[in-house]
């Protein structure tokens, strides 16, 4: 094999284990491969600063990873007071809404606590008070999650519906 044949299949191979590294430090990165059991110092130094942290019942602590604006996922780690992973969740999903969500129940912090800092917060002339909303897919169809939130700061409903600005910008 003469040089430069050598030196481009070195080439070559350099660019496979550098995509194959790359691909494994994004599955490192991933919120949901953690596993229950996981400490909560081996789960920031791997994924990072969580987006968020809030207080659980009972001592434990929530790390939250949250990839809005841009992104559809928010992952909630839940700690037990001993500092161990006791659960994993990604709270974006349509199916959860109805048993997650406490209408008349949860407050603004509840809110935060769960899904994070919205994709944005506007208001509507049929609702006096802020909406919160959230980007999510639903088997790949680009959706939002609404939550209305009153003056109080308590969750008056919520609802769902299609992710209108995605289809401004394809127009």
């Amino acid at each position: 094999m003469n040089a430069g044949r050598r030196s481009g299949s070195l080439a070559a191979l350099a660019l496979v284990a550098a995509v194959g590294l790359g691909l494994l430090a994004g599955c490192a990165g991933e919120p949901t491969r953690i596993q229950p059991g996981t400490s909560a110092a081996d789960t920031v130094q791997r994924l990072g600063a969580p987006t968020g942290r809030y207080p659980l019942t009972g001592g434990g602590e929530r790390l939250q990873y949250s990839r809005m604006p841009a992104g559809f996922e928010v992952v909630d780690i839940d700690v037990d007071a001993s500092g161990k992973v006791v659960s994993v969740t990604q709270v974006l999903n349509e199916a959860r809404f109805g048993q997650d969500i406490k209408v008349n129940q949860w407050r603004q912090n509840d809110v935060m606590a769960f899904y994070g800092r919205p994709y944005e917060v506007t208001r509507v002339s049929s609702f006096d008070g802020a909406v919160w909303t959230w980007r999510y897919k639903a088997v790949n169809e680009r959706r939002m999650l609404y939550i209305y939130i009153d003056p109080t700061g308590v969750v008056r409903r919520y609802h769902t519906g299609d992710d209108l600005d995605f289809d401004r910008i394809r127009d």
